[in-house]
């Protein structure tokens, strides 16, 4: 399998063959060398910078019925929330005071968030703090809607494409969700001049070796600025709440192999490898990410904002969260670094 990561490292491409037979016939051994390779790719373009980016979880409705997310609308037990715009300008007065240099407002798809609104927020955003990036994650938009965002403001735009194979993606989502309107959605965004994340989960319902080859090809062809993946973990009030959790050793692999696929995409540390394992995040850091994502949501609605079960850091508050991760970073050889960091991976180059 070595010449296949060699392979991966100097083309930055593989066939589906290829991707298929490397994810099934991963062995600690090829994991050991494909971490050494991606922590050299990682620390060419980005050194040992680790970004931090202030997550404001700011809505947790959400009109979807996506079978594995704890907000989803079927849910009536979660108990919902909507920040106001002057809570979430005060989120991002705690972040700037803390050297946040990249707001992420992230929710669930809120209909009170009407185009009006969050125009409205981006702009007072923007105006207040012009030395920082905005970024969004609030789901599936109509083209004009993403561009009102980004001449508010808006420069980047999270958005997860789940799965590429659309049976699989029927498998997780009810209709009239599909596959096929979701990556339409990040093409939009990408002809508008967003910086674009996308991503997938990790041991997904019914997900094959096949299903994640497909990912890593529709990345190749996206060519976004950052991806973020991390394990599926169940939630107890979905359809899939007995379905087993993905593994920290299968989504650390998959890190290692889009560093080599994308060399200079920011790359997340997930909260849910975190979660999955108490030092997830400096595995991932180790494996070839250069991105976290500490929480300055209110500390009394994090434990709301519940997409799977025991999602950690939901009571810490926004300063002993950095604080804890500096620590954790200078423990493996890191140091959090405060700036934009903006992806190298530019739209220049598609």
């Amino acid at each position: 399998m070595k010449h296949l990561i060699d392979k991966l490292e100097q083309t930055h491409s593989l066939t589906k063959e290829e991707w298929t037979a490397l994810i099934e016939g991963r062995t600690p051994e090829t994991a050991a060398y494909l971490f050494t390779r991606a922590r050299a790719v990682r620390h060419k373009y980005y050194h040992h910078d680790v970004y931090i980016r202030g997550l404001i979880e700011f809505t947790n409705y959400c009109k979807n019925d996506c079978y594995y997310c704890g907000i989803r609308r079927s849910n009536q037990n979660a108990r919902r929330y909507r920040l106001s715009k002057e809570q979430i300008l005060q989120c991002c007065d705690i972040g700037y005071e803390l050297g946040f240099r990249t707001f992420v407002l992230q929710g669930g798809e809120d209909g009170y968030y009407t185009d009006e609104r969050m125009v409205d927020i981006i702009s007072e955003i923007h105006g207040r703090f012009p030395d920082c990036a905005i970024t969004l994650s609030i789901g599936e938009r109509s083209y004009e809607s993403y561009r009102r965002f980004y001449e508010a403001g808006a420069d980047r735009y999270l958005l997860r494409h789940e799965t590429y194979d659309p049976q699989h993606y029927k498998i997780l989502h009810p209709e009239p969700l599909s596959a096929e309107h979701r990556r339409q959605c990040l093409w939009d965004l990408k002809e508008i001049g967003y910086q674009v994340g996308t991503g997938f989960m990790v041991g997904s319902p019914y997900q094959t070796a096949e299903n994640l080859a497909d990912d890593l090809l529709f990345l190749e062809e996206l060519n976004p600025q950052m991806v973020g993946i991390g394990p599926f973990i169940p939630h107890h009030d979905t359809p899939f709440k007995e379905h087993p959790a993905g593994t920290m050793e299968l989504t650390l692999f998959l890190l290692g192999l889009i560093r080599l696929l994308l060399p200079k995409v920011l790359l997340p540390s997930t909260t849910a490898l975190g979660t999955i394992a108490p030092d997830g995040r400096q595995q991932g850091i180790l494996a070839g990410a250069n991105v976290v994502m500490p929480n300055l949501s209110p500390t009394d609605v994090r434990k709301d904002y519940l997409l799977y079960d025991n999602k950690i850091c939901t009571g810490e508050e926004a300063a002993e969260c950095k604080s804890s991760l500096e620590q954790q970073m200078n423990a493996i050889g890191y140091q959090v670094t405060v700036a934009r960091g903006d992806s190298l991976n530019t739209n220049m180059e598609l």
